[in-house]
């Protein structure tokens, strides 16, 4: 269409470019104004002394020395260095560094694609469809997941590099690549299947295949070209099934999570076409129908079938299909390593698949050029939008910790840990009736949430009512006998009651577990001896 007005190619590439920044960047702004929320942004920042310390020589050395939080990802830690350096505990500051690493990664993949087929309208979707797509808002929006957009960012940095290696192939080039692909596994393990993207794209739309027929054994050629990525894919993957190997989880049998791995590719295509009832968790079923995994495996089946005797006529849907099975596989559930079926997060880079998949072969469907011109690029304009505004909506959603688990309650009424959440949220806004009803709430869904047990008693010893909390801390250590902090609250409590000859006991118990504070304290008031 920008053809007919008689717009350079190199023009209509600017315009792309500062559409999908303008654009990507009004609809996400509002995430400046939101804050921290209560999960896992207190591990990676409001509770993290090294992160709080800035960028220093100490902590370089911890960031590539830690397995805490179960993962090696240095560039993470010193991401979140960087930005307590510039905004202190400010977290519109880490929201708008999501926000630019989500954007710069767009720009990159609109980079890739046309630099690849030279489709100008094509790659532009593709782009477009990863900035504004609203399964997307979880991992640009939630703090902690700063996993997600800096290793898309090195991902497609990576991939970059590599269609330059491909133009003209030279050692420099390829150690170039490589230090990128090293990056984004410093920054999420997920990231392991880029090798095998990259023979993907040399399929199609690089078609190195084509131009090496007949030179050499194009099994061999790969396999000298990517086993050094192979090596190092292999590497990071057995450190990151190995840091999961002993979390603690409610596990499931291996054929369950194989039926909610098929359920869940399903799942994600779905909410695709259709972005609905998105929320931060999506709990394993208690059971799944058998119609819906036998369903879901022949769609799977059915579709895998037809890109592969399509492949040489259609060879995008080939790759697209790829990309999005390739991609998601790392996290679909069959190495369980969370409690949860899937997560909106996971979809972050397989989603470019599908995308590719709807951007070539939806104009299959015209025959007429001209006709396929004014009919796609208004109503591709109209898909757009509409997953524009659902995405300006969903960030609402994370504003903060009440809004998150209010809406994630009203999609998973069931998540034992949202009521807990929240009454967490509650608690640290001191509205501890509220927070009371949702630890009885979670604590009415699971009689063994020790930490519920814990936080309940010390809201009612906020609310002055000492028995209560007593009782509460007594079934937190009934339930957890190893932790301080237990021993630590309901000495205090006895404290406030007045019932000085027990608090020595629990501030000693608290000291054998690492934590003196109420023992020193209560030594300095004469109490203990």
């Amino acid at each position: 269409m920008l053809n007919k007005i008689d717009i350079s190619p190199s023009r209509q590439k600017l315009i792309v470019y500062v559409v999908l920044a303008v654009v990507t960047l009004a609809i996400f702004w509002q995430v400046n104004q939101f804050d921290f929320v209560n999960i896992d942004d207190n591990i990676y920042v409001t509770e993290n002394s090294h992160i709080q310390s800035g960028i220093t020589i100490d902590g370089f050395r911890w960031a590539f020395s830690t397995r805490y939080a179960d993962l090696w990802h240095p560039l993470i830690w010193l991401s979140f260095m960087f930005d307590y350096q510039l905004y202190g505990m400010n977290a519109g500051g880490y929201h708008l560094t999501n926000l630019i690493l989500h954007i710069l990664s767009t720009l990159l993949l609109f980079w890739l694609f046309c630099r690849m087929t030279g489709a100008v309208w094509k790659s532009a979707f593709v782009a477009a469809f990863f900035a504004l797509h609203p399964l997307h808002v979880e991992s640009v929006v939630w703090i902690t997941e700063r996993k997600d957009v800096l290793s898309a960012f090195s991902w497609m940095v990576t991939l970059c590099l590599y269609v330059y290696y491909t133009e003209k192939p030279a050692i420099r080039r390829y150690i170039l690549v490589l230090f990128s692909f090293i990056l984004a596994l410093m920054s999420k393990p997920m990231v392991v299947t880029l090798p095998v993207v990259m023979i993907l794209l040399d399929y199609w739309p690089l078609k190195r295949f084509e131009s090496r027929k007949n030179k050499t054994n194009f099994i061999l050629w790969q396999l000298k070209e990517k086993i050094t990525f192979f090596a190092l894919s292999a590497v990071f993957s057995i450190m990151t099934i190995y840091a999961h190997y002993n979390k603690p989880l409610e596990h499931y049998p291996f054929s369950f999570r194989i039926a909610n791995a098929f359920v869940s590719l399903i799942t994600y295509l779905k909410k695709t076409f259709w972005p609905h009832d998105m929320a931060f968790f999506y709990p394993f079923p208690s059971q799944i129908p058998n119609w819906q995994v036998i369903g879901a495996s022949l769609l799977i089946i059915l579709i895998s079938a037809t890109v592969i005797v399509m492949v040489k006529r259609l060879p995008y849907l080939f790759v697209g299909w790829l990309w999005y099975l390739i991609t998601i596989t790392p996290v679909i559930g069959i190495i369980q390593d969370s409690d949860q079926a899937m997560a909106d997060r996971y979809y972050y880079l397989p989603s470019i698949g599908i995308a590719v998949m709807l951007a070539w072969g939806i104009p299959l469907l015209f025959q007429r050029e001209d006709f396929g011109k004014k009919i796609l690029f208004p109503a591709g304009i109209a898909v757009l939008f509409i997953l524009a505004v659902l995405t300006w909506q969903q960030c609402g959603y994370w504003k903060n910790d009440i809004e998150l688990f209010n809406h994630t309650l009203h999609i998973v009424p069931n998540y034992t840990y949202g009521y807990y959440d929240r009454g967490t949220a509650y608690a640290k806004l001191g509205q501890y009736r509220r927070a009371i009803e949702d630890y009885n709430q979670a604590i009415s869904m699971n009689h063994n949430l020790s930490e519920a047990y814990n936080n309940r008693g010390t809201a009612y010893a906020k609310l002055g009512q000492y028995q209560r909390a007593i009782e509460d801390f007594n079934d937190a250590i009934r339930l957890r006998p190893d932790d301080a902090i237990f021993y630590r609250n309901r000495g205090l409590t006895h404290l406030n009651q007045g019932n000085k000859e027990f608090v020595c006991d629990d501030a000693r118990k608290a000291c054998a577990l690492e934590n003196c504070q109420l023992l020193e304290a209560a030594k300095s008031e004469g109490l203990c001896r």
